[in-house]
């Protein structure tokens, strides 16, 4: 499995998900790059993703649409702040709410993808940083550590694919 640790720390208001994989840093980066590999794995299991817009560009933005194995949809927007392709992706992300508008007031969670060499394969760290205990609290509350993991294990089948 290429989640080797998955951690929350409630002070520091933050979920660290590291993952070796055995392809190139490059190839990784697809997966973020890619919209149509993006969608594969950012649903969760037995659900679907849509990227509606995906411009990985410092100031581009992305909107999505993910529909649950349950039929539960939500929907969820980024702003790109800082692409260093293919090491590092920083963004924010929230939810959108009913009309379509981007819904803060609950917080934004600012999310730093790093990728580095790793002998022949790659390791990917994925910091997401909340914005109060009340945000980290409810998303963990969620399940969002699991899904974290099940979804890097998604991206290791699709690298494998």
């Amino acid at each position: 499995m290429p989640a080797l640790e998955v951690i929350t720390d409630a002070e520091e208001l933050t979920l660290t998900v590291t993952a070796d994989f055995d392809a190139a840093p490059r190839q990784v980066w697809e997966v973020w790059a890619d919209r149509r590999k993006l969608e594969r794995w950012w649903a969760r299991s037995g659900g679907l993703a849509e990227f509606q817009d995906h411009d990985l560009r410092p100031g581009g933005r992305a909107r999505y649409r993910v529909v649950g194995p349950d039929g539960a949809e939500s929907r969820g927007w980024w702003q790109i702040c800082a692409v260093d392709a293919p090491h590092r992706l920083e963004f924010e992300d929230g939810p959108v709410d009913e009309n379509g508008h981007r819904a803060t007031e609950f917080g934004v969670s600012h999310v730093q993808m790093t990728l580095a060499e790793r002998g022949t394969g790659a390791r990917m760290v994925l910091l997401t940083t909340f914005a109060s205990v009340d945000q980290i609290d409810q998303m963990m509350s969620t399940g969002l550590a699991e899904r974290a993991r099940r979804a890097v294990d998604r991206i290791a089948d699709l690298l494998r694919a």
